[in-house]
């Protein structure tokens, strides 16, 4: 952490920037150990990461909402690459304590990932979100997390995020190193929009791939549980019980829209088409395509 401000500063790992709290601790985020039970979530920041993981855990829990509030979500399910401020426990830490089957996540692109999800073949669920929706919502994100530098203006926000400089590194990379690595091994490719669109479809589509039955009356459970506006409301999975002075949410709420579209409230027209072109450009070849509207 950078003692002056307060602030995390932006590491590269292996080419990527990463908060210095995690380049830091990076040796123990390489050797994690991971459980041939566990299953991953991963996601670019700001993709829907929380709606998978509350969707997951539901279903583990056949749609019991009470099992599921019985803790914060980023306490039921780790995020292994997260180090934050003591006395907060980090990611490792809270992931060796945990009892399997282990519900984990991680924003990492696909060559940072550490190597025993796959010697473990590991069960992966990657939720991709349109670039310019996830632009919108990393921006309000950054301006309400007190442990990253002020976003500044939209414009030279989005150029930086389009360039690859925030968090994570670049947003085409991330989705298509992921869109690939499915080819070879157990993972499931979701999108934002289609959740949106249908969610009992795609919860269904996760239990199956987690070899587990749903009944129609639980999956409404689960559909309703995880809407958007009830997690919202949620003090378990809307971030309220962290401490204002790692997420502020006078600022912004962690919970804001999740919508599919709203990007158009911050995008001008010239704008909007300087990364539909980037876009054909870097996902042309890459067989992905995204909705930004539905």
């Amino acid at each position: 952490m950078d003692h002056e401000s307060g602030h995390w500063r932006l590491v590269k790992i292996e080419g990527i920037p990463l908060s210095s709290k995690t380049a830091e601790n990076w040796e123990q985020i390489r050797g994690f150990q991971a459980r041939p039970d566990d299953l991953l979530i991963c996601t670019y920041p700001k993709a829907g990461t929380s709606w998978i993981q509350e969707i997951v855990d539901m279903i583990y829990h056949e749609g019991d909402p009470q099992k599921c509030d019985q803790l914060p979500l980023y306490q039921r399910s780790p995020f292994i690459e997260l180090f934050l401020p003591k006395p907060i426990l980090s990611g490792v830490q809270e992931a060796k304590a945990m009892p399997s089957p282990r519900i984990l996540k991680t924003h990492l692109p696909v060559q940072l990932l550490p190597s025993s999800f796959w010697e473990h073949n590991c069960k992966i669920i990657y939720l991709a979100r349109n670039i310019k929706d996830n632009a919108v919502s990393y921006f309000n994100f950054s301006r309400m997390n007190q442990l990253i530098l002020n976003p500044g203006e939209w414009n030279d926000f989005l150029e930086n995020f389009v360039a690859g400089k925030g968090m994570c590194g670049s947003w085409f990379d991330h989705v298509c190193g992921w869109w690939k690595a499915k080819d070879h091994h157990p993972i499931l490719y979701l999108f934002y929009e289609d959740m949106k669109e249908d969610p009992a479809r795609e919860i269904q589509k996760i239990a199956k791939f987690l070899g587990l039955g749903v009944p129609e009356l639980v999956l409404n459970q689960i559909v309703q549980h995880t809407a958007f506006e009830s997690m919202k409301a949620n003090p378990m999975t809307n971030y309220t019980t962290l401490p204002s002075s790692i997420l502020d949410h006078t600022v912004s709420p962690f919970m804001r829209k999740g919508t599919v579209g709203e990007w158009k409230e911050h995008f001008t027209v010239a704008q909007s088409e300087w990364l539909d072109a980037i876009c054909a450009q870097e996902l042309g070849r890459s067989g992905l395509s995204f909705r930004t509207q539905l």
